[in-house]
């Protein structure tokens, strides 16, 4: 929304207009339904104000009645306010209930996104930074192909050094305020041989001519602006009397100078956010922000709003007793005088088919007790967790949605290795060889594709039998008759080899030997290692069919499942697109180590990886209203193999007075818990005078029956394996019969019959 005048008609040094007289004598309206603390945030009118809100505590409704507060009393005009969201969304449902309780829309308010607001103040100054006002604004796209040019300008091989990494880079630089003066001096990294800093600045050069900017200048001119124009960043400090800030814990460095610029000089800035629900680190954001707010602004009012209107008292206190784990933090505790609820569950499986299994079978009984399917969200850790849920419920005929990204089988990866198996069962498959006859890049570009199309369509043939007949004349240019051949012959020889190798074996070599895989391998967006995990998920789902036949067979069902968008449906997505959304029943599954916490994100950045993934966790748990359930599987495929895995830290973390554990897998999921707890979490019983219980181990089957069941008493104390000794004849329920190498505690190294070695738990074994 423009302002009523332009600047020019409103001196920044004019007193300003109607200020604060008697306040009303009824009180406002919109005061009425404010809690204590709400209350507080929204009357502490004057000086720096920092409001924690915990999840579910009424944010929004504080941030519209400081706005209307603020309005009501006449202590700014509408375009004396600069209220930054982080979604146009926001801004206008903020906008939007402002009106409501005002009574009218509020003409010339500075309401909008960091980038939004840096449009407009770039607009009016942009010959100051040596553009025009009318620049363009370019896209993820157009700026990698003006970094092509520039790559093509420095004579550096674009298919060596990618645009969209160069991209990556420079993107970085510009969310921390780093310009190419400044990036200079930083390590250039190993990208171009050390040259990003120089291709930074002709990239910014090339744009500067071309009247153009990328989104990250949107801020990046503005620090230029305000830093090399002290005059324009005074006028802007006179004008703004109030700044609001909402979702401060996800602000980067160039959003935090920015602010740190306007409101500067005792400046009356009202910044809300919760450090707890700061887990967009990867992107840029910096916890520390708003955990240093009260040293950039000396004498700050700090506001806990801990009263939350969501969810249990149980799901409170778990999600309280996790994040109270994190250093890191400004300290605050949920509460709500509702009805305990339920207990928050957590529960052991045997694998990734199993956990899904269960938590299907949950659903549908809810489901039958008349719970909106709407109201239940399956939030995961990693994307390529979605597939055997999304296989489940089709499966049994659940109805889901994937929110914030494609379903599985979707995905461009996922999608380019279908195609290679399709072209292997049916060498007629021309929409599927097209698809993949230069991915990854082997010179066969629109020339060969023409040509073989041109001889496709006249001989009456396929578009891999055009193939095949071009390679043996002079149409192609040399180069392309190698690749094409190079590659009919490799799609030859893997239809040869299908019957011979087991399914996962098959989509293994086939990846890598096309030089997919190392094509993600080498890709260093920050999209390519979750690219790399959905091919492992590929892999690991094909041993459940007996062919290639069979599974593509599958797979053509799950594409004709065209779920509508909306109406009755699970809600399936990752723990960050759940962000800002709740539900009265959420699932969290996969609540193991290396997967969660993220083991890449723990090796990559230590205690402070650590912190941001627990606060994920504490994210993930306040969704839900009414019920948490957590899981566990035992057992995992990671590129078709089996990995034994320890319940998440996480798990030990949560308090055992408010958890239900719900074992399917044996003593191993109550062992989660430390020593401490376990006689609380162990549902059978202890022997108290020695510390020893009952221990059942039990073979579970795919439909969960027991097949065999014995009981032994343990002694907890001393950690070691229960019963056996190198030699023994055991039975794993996965990797079958073997024989004890090595004993480390409970650690058993065994060589299985035809599983090799591995190292499992005592606790998944029984003897032969």
């Amino acid at each position: 929304m423009s302002d009523p005048f332009d600047l020019e008609d409103i001196p920044f040094d004019a007193a300003p207009v109607a200020r604060p007289g008697a306040p009303p004598a009824a009180e406002p309206a919109y005061l009425t339904p404010l809690n204590e603390a709400q209350r507080e945030a929204v009357l502490a009118t004057e000086g720096p104000v920092l409001v924690l809100a915990g999840a579910g505590t009424g944010k929004t409704r504080v941030l519209v009645a400081r706005l209307t507060h603020i309005l009501n009393l006449k202590l700014a005009q509408p375009w004396e306010i600069l209220s930054v969201t982080f979604t146009n969304k926001a801004a206008r449902e903020m906008s939007g209930r402002v009106a409501d309780l005002i009574g009218g829309a509020v003409e010339g308010l500075w309401l909008g996104t960091f980038h939004s607001i840096g449009v407009r103040i770039l607009r009016r100054h942009a010959e100051l930074i040596g553009l025009k006002s009318n620049f363009t604004i370019i896209d993820t796209d157009d700026q990698v192909r003006v970094l092509k040019q520039v790559l093509r300008g420095a004579n550096i091989d674009e298919k060596r050094w990618p645009a969209r990494i160069l991209a990556a880079n420079i993107n970085r630089w510009k969310d921390r305020g780093i310009g190419p003066e400044q990036a200079a001096r930083e390590d250039a990294g190993e990208f171009a041989g050390g040259r990003t800093a120089d291709l930074y600045a002709v990239y910014q050069e090339r744009l500067k001519i071309q009247n153009a900017t990328d989104f990250g200048d949107l801020l990046m001119h503005c620090l230029t602006l305000f830093t090399r124009h002290p005059d324009v960043l005074s006028e802007y400090r006179r004008r703004f009397r109030y700044i609001l800030v909402d979702e401060y814990q996800d602000t980067n460095v160039a959003q935090y100078l920015w602010l740190r610029l306007l409101a500067q000089d005792g400046h009356n800035i009202c910044c809300v956010g919760d450090d707890d629900q700061s887990i967009y680190g990867w992107r840029g954001a910096e916890v520390a922000n708003i955990l240093r707010f009260e040293k950039d602004f000396p004498g700050a009012k700090v506001v806990r709003l801990e009263r939350n209107y969501r969810s249990t008292p149980h799901i409170l206190a778990v999600a309280s007793k996790l994040i109270a784990h994190n250093e890191d933090r400004l300290g605050k505790t949920l509460w709500t005088d509702a009805d305990p609820g339920e207990p928050v569950t957590v529960r052991g499986v045997w694998d990734g088919e199993e956990e899904a299994r269960v938590i299907a079978e949950e659903i549908e009984h809810l489901h039958h007790r008349s719970h909106r399917l709407d109201e239940i969200a399956i939030l995961v850790r990693a994307g390529y967790q979605t597939r055997e849920f999304e296989d489940r419920f089709l499966t049994v005929g659940l109805p889901y949605r994937v929110i914030g990204g494609l379903r599985f089988y979707e995905r461009r990866e996922i999608r380019d290795a279908l195609a290679y198996l399709k072209v292997i069962a049916q060498p007629d498959d021309g929409i599927a060889f097209e698809r993949i006859i230069n991915v990854p890049k082997r010179g066969l570009g629109e020339v060969t594709l023409q040509a073989m199309h041109k001889l496709a369509r006249t001989s009456g043939i396929s578009l891999v039998r055009a193939g095949q007949e071009l390679i043996a004349t002079d149409e192609l240019r040399a180069q392309a008759r190698r690749s094409l051949a190079d590659l009919l012959e490799s799609f030859a020889r893997w239809r040869a080899r299908a019957d011979d190798l087991s399914l996962p074996e098959l989509v293994e070599t086939v990846l890598d030997e096309s030089g997919y895989t190392e094509m993600w391998q080498r890709d260093k967006a920050i999209e390519a290692p979750g690219r790399l995990e959905n091919l492992r998920e590929l892999v690991n789902s094909v041993d459940e069919y007996e062919s290639l036949a069979s599974f593509l067979e599958h797979i053509g069902l799950v594409m004709d499942n065209d779920n509508a968008p909306d109406g009755d449906m699970i809600n399936v997505m990752t723990l960050h697109a759940a962000k800002g959304l709740e539900f009265d029943t959420v699932f969290l599954p996969g609540w193991e180590e290396n997967l969660f916490p993220n083991q890449r994100s723990l090796d990559e950045g230590g205690t402070t990886a650590l912190e941001e993934e627990r606060r994920l966790a504490h994210v993930g748990i306040t969704r839900a209203r009414k019920a948490v359930h957590i899981s566990f599987a035992a057992n995992r495929r990671t590129f078709a193999d089996w990995q034994n895995n320890l319940p998440s830290r996480f798990i030990d973390e949560l308090p055992a007075e408010h958890v239900e554990v719900r074992s399917d897998a044996g003593p191993y999921a109550a062992s989660g818990f430390s020593d401490s707890k376990a006689a609380d979490f162990e549902p059978r019983p202890w022997d108290s005078p020695g510390r020893r219980r009952l221990r059942e181990h039990r073979a579970i089957t795919r439909d969960g029956q027991v097949i065999e069941a014995r009981a032994e008493s343990v002694d907890w104390d001393t950690e070691t394996s229960a019963g056996f000794s190198v030699g023994d004849r055991v039975f794993h329920q996965k990797f079958g019969y073997g024989r004890i190498a090595a004993l480390d505690g409970r650690r058993l190294e065994i060589t299985f019959d035809k599983a090799g070695t591995k190292k499992v738990i005592d606790s998944f074994v029984l003897p032969a």
